[in-house]
């Protein structure tokens, strides 16, 4: 039998060869960067989740908003919105007035055709609490004031609706470019019309 080579260990890693460092380290730094990428696009969709996750949980959120204002405005100036223009249209022309019949904070007839005011909703005047007919009642008389101030523009709502299931012109209403429905909402009388209505009794 011959002279067996004594086995020698070797000490300390095995050096990976430049190309597999090369290698691997590509592959680390891709993942990091598609990683990082995918963060960044998901953050709108992930932030606009949250929100609706949170507003769903929190039906009556709008409603504590709306009586906040109303009762922080009790006292205050009247709108810019209602004098119009100023003393140029400090007297409505009676045509105006005669032509609008307010029916409730979002609705109005103007002659023969009804209108809704279609960026806005409002509280139901037979509402489901005396708090919502109470704002309803408000919303209905504040409406009725604006429209009577002066001109108005009525506008297509930007959807593509022309009419809702009940027939009615769904408009935007405006006076010098400022939405009347978006003054009833400063005012905690109405809120933006997301699609469905949200509950008013808190």
């Amino acid at each position: 039998m011959g002279a067996s080579i004594p086995f020698r260990r070797r000490r300390g890693p095995v050096p990976f060869p430049a190309p597999l460092r090369l290698m691997v380290w590509s592959g680390l730094l891709s993942g990091l960067l598609a990683f990082q990428a995918m963060r960044l696009w998901q953050a709108p969709r992930l932030a606009a989740a949250i929100e609706a996750t949170r507003q769903a949980e929190d039906l009556y959120a709008e409603a504590r908003r709306s009586r906040a204002i109303l009762e922080a405005q009790d006292g205050a100036p009247p709108s810019a919105l209602d004098a119009g223009a100023g003393a140029r249209e400090a007297a409505p022309p009676a045509a105006v007035i005669a032509a609008v019949r307010v029916i409730d904070g979002d609705t109005f007839d103007m002659g023969a055709t009804r209108i809704r005011i279609a960026d806005i909703d409002t509280p139901e005047l037979n509402g489901r609490c005396a708090e919502e007919s109470a704002r309803a009642a408000r919303a209905t008389a504040r409406l009725g004031a604006l429209l009577a101030a002066g001109p108005f523009e009525l506008h297509p709502a930007g959807d593509g609706r022309d009419a809702d299931g009940y027939g009615r012109r769904l408009r935007i209403v405006t006076r010098h470019g400022r939405s009347l429905g978006e003054q009833l909402v400063a005012e905690g009388l109405a809120r933006r019309w997301t699609g469905r209505r949200e509950p008013w009794c808190a």
